[in-house]
């Protein structure tokens, strides 16, 4: 038992303290620091895995899809793109099976952060075909005001985010794995 008043509250306080602290931890992450977290991640890959390949960013490939003809390629797997895709993007194997014919179009591959689409980037520039990569895949798209589509052209708001380290799409979507 405690006898001394001082010695008590501090005790309470501290105990507070980390209630507080421990409350604050479970807290989901609002979209900025979602946002910030995406883009963390995928520079840490760029600067290791594709460091030479050119990026554009959610809000630059909307401003392009205005002005110039841009041709998404959607390098995830059938399982995730069957939850949703951006609008009018094609697979690796389609852009790959007429690569030459939209070499003269702006190429930007995506995938759930940008990884894998960094690493595609990187094997189409060792073929001498500029793809640029979506810095954060589809997760930038969504931060950047993207919107989504499921398989049959219709409006969704859920994203498959390929696994619990990448759940960090905006709020208002629904992530699957």
């Amino acid at each position: 038992m405690i006898t001394n008043p001082r010695a008590y509250l501090r005790i309470l306080i501290l105990a507070l303290g980390l209630g507080l602290l421990l409350a604050g931890c479970n807290r989901p992450l609002d979209d900025a620091a979602r946002q910030a977290r995406v883009l963390e991640q995928y520079e840490a890959a760029k600067r290791t895995d594709f460091p030479g390949i050119r990026d554009l960013s959610g809000r630059e490939v909307l401003s392009l899809l205005h002005s110039r003809k841009v041709v998404l390629v959607d390098v995830r797997e059938p399982a995730e793109r069957a939850v949703s895709v951006i609008p009018g993007a094609i697979t690796e194997q389609a852009f790959l099976a007429n690569a030459t014919a939209l070499g003269a179009d702006t190429v930007v591959a995506y995938c759930t952060i940008g990884y894998r689409s960094g690493m595609f980037a990187q094997r189409m520039a060792r073929q001498n075909a500029t793809v640029y990569n979506l810095r954060g895949g589809i997760l930038g798209w969504l931060h950047a005001g993207g919107n989504l589509t499921d398989p049959g052209g219709r409006p969704v708001h859920k994203v498959h985010v390929y696994g619990s380290t990448w759940d960090l799409a905006p709020l208002d979507y629904q992530t699957v794995w």
